[in-house]
């Protein structure tokens, strides 16, 4: 399995970004997917995650309400939707996965539980 995020940029507070995580291997739909992220001197902190095969879905307090996870299975991707982006939002984005059975949902916050990792992509959100 590989993954590669894509999608980050500079935008001003406000604003929005649409990530980007593609993948080679299995089918995404079979396997849950997760975001999270790591800005400079923090640790990696969960962002969003999706189950697999449904619509279930997580979110960190910080960004509910603002960010939606979604995928395309026909194209393999899952997506990380992020509106009204603030300062705070600034760090590197990664996607992770797969998340295979069916585990609590404790587990999808928790990075361990993912064996693979995207190479990340910057988000910085500043006037």
């Amino acid at each position: 399995v590989q993954l590669q995020a894509s999608g980050g940029g500079l935008v001003q507070p406000g604003g929005s970004l649409r990530l980007t995580c593609t993948a080679s291997g299995p089918p995404f739909s079979t396997y849950g997917m997760g975001w999270f992220r790591q800005a400079p001197g923090k640790e990696r902190e969960f962002v969003a995650a999706m189950r697999k095969g449904t619509t279930s879905s997580y979110y960190a307090d910080s960004v509910k309400g603002r960010f939606t996870i979604s995928r395309d299975k026909e194209n393999n991707r899952v997506y990380l939707q992020m509106n009204a982006l603030r300062p705070e939002d600034t760090a590197v984005y990664y996607c992770a996965g797969p998340v295979k059975g069916n585990p609590i949902s404790s587990s999808y916050y928790c990075p361990s539980t993912y064996p693979y990792w995207g190479q990340g992509t910057q988000v910085t959100v500043s006037s």
